[in-house]
């Protein structure tokens, strides 16, 4: 009898993955890894609805790494890593030979509007393509000032912090670096340096994506997928994440950083393309503030990481990040990190304040809820 109870599941995982398997093994040299699971998931869903079940198809999806705070304690989630709003800017060096000499299609594909979410993250995109350029220079600093909460886990339970002022500076020096800048927060100042295991310094690239580095990208979001996708690790480090959660976060950690518009609308449109994305219509920042949202859930670890866009000009408010089930390191609800961005300029040196200049770009500051 008890193997009866189970009977409906257990069929409708069978059919999928029996209809799954006939599909061919997705070629590393022909097809992307993420396009043809982006494929695949079109096609299961054309199978469900032919076999008219009312299934909900679970989104692989892990937690979320973090580029903003740098402190092993903190949680790594994408929240940590997303933070900022793309600030665009351009440069007189010139792009390497990867990058693409035209910009992403004003348009989502075809197949790519079956899914709501990447509908919003067309407009995203457009948004981004239309925010002006400011001039930056290798000698200088990009410039963050945000308002942020994380918890911390050294405890094995998720301890929420208060929310505080956080200031940073990124070094826009070609070469790797021992020193990528300073952070400043709640007034104590602290240096930003190279990656774990980086002796000779930190080169550019997704560990430290400087904006002559990110302005060479490939904007074509088909191919700035792949490339990201290849970047990335095949291990993830959260146990038990996925690699389309891995990639995701890769990506929420470039769309913070001085970019030309042409790369930020690219990696918008290359987040619609992964599996799992979806509107969040009641994400807000860490203080308060409601917008249009992005989402990924990680069924592994039981979190949901949230992208929050100002609902007028589309422009990135903030993140959240909390626990979408019970698990070891709280209750569902629990928050695990979030951020409210509030400034965004270049500047000439480290702890330099951005004064009202062509290079100042302020962020929606009203506290709504």
């Amino acid at each position: 009898m008890t193997s009866h109870d189970t009977r409906r599941p257990q069929a409708r995982r069978t059919d999928a993955d029996e209809i799954a398997g006939l599909l061919p093994a997705p070629a590393e040299w022909d097809v992307p890894r993420e396009r043809y699971l982006h494929h695949k998931e079109l096609l299961m869903r054309q199978i469900d609805r032919d076999q008219a079940l009312d299934r909900a198809r679970p989104t692989p999806g892990p937690r979320l790494s973090r580029r903003l705070l740098r402190p092993a304690v903190m949680v790594p989630v994408t929240a940590l890593a997303i933070g900022a709003v793309a600030l665009t800017v351009v440069t007189g060096t010139g792009d390497s030979d990867h990058s693409a000499t035209a910009g992403p299609s004003r348009h989502v594909t075809t197949s790519d509007t079956t899914r709501p979410a990447a509908a919003l993250l067309g407009r995203i995109s457009q948004a981004a393509l239309k925010n002006d350029a400011t001039a930056v220079r290798d000698d200088q600093f990009t410039y963050r000032r945000a308002k942020i909460r994380e918890a911390d886990l050294t405890s094995a339970k998720a301890v929420v912090g208060p929310l505080r002022d956080m200031e940073r500076w990124e070094s826009q020096k070609q070469g790797p670096l021992l020193k990528l800048g300073m952070d400043r927060v709640d007034g104590e100042t602290s240096s930003i340096n190279a990656e774990l295991g980086d002796t000779h310094g930190t080169p550019a690239g997704l560990g430290r994506p400087t904006y002559r580095w990110l302005a060479a990208l490939p904007t074509d979001p088909d191919k700035l997928l792949s490339y990201v996708d290849a970047k990335t690790p095949k291990t993830a480090k959260v146990p038990g994440q996925g690699h389309n959660q891995f990639v995701f976060e890769q990506i929420g950690s470039l769309i913070s950083e001085a970019m030309p518009p042409r790369t930020a609308a690219a990696l918008y449109q290359a987040a619609a393309r992964i599996p799992g994305v979806e509107p969040a219509p009641q994400a807000q920042d860490a203080i308060g503030r409601r917008g249009v949202g992005i989402a990924l859930d990680d069924a592994a670890s039981g979190t949901r990481t949230e992208w929050v866009f100002d609902k007028d000009g589309l422009a990135l408010l903030g993140t959240r990040s909390y626990l979408i089930k019970d698990t070891s390191y709280g209750k569902k609800g629990t928050l695990l990190s979030s951020t409210a961005e509030l400034e965004h300029a270049v500047v000439d040196k480290a702890g330099q304040e951005p004064a009202g200049n062509a290079s100042h770009a302020s962020m929606p500051s009203r506290q709504d809820s």
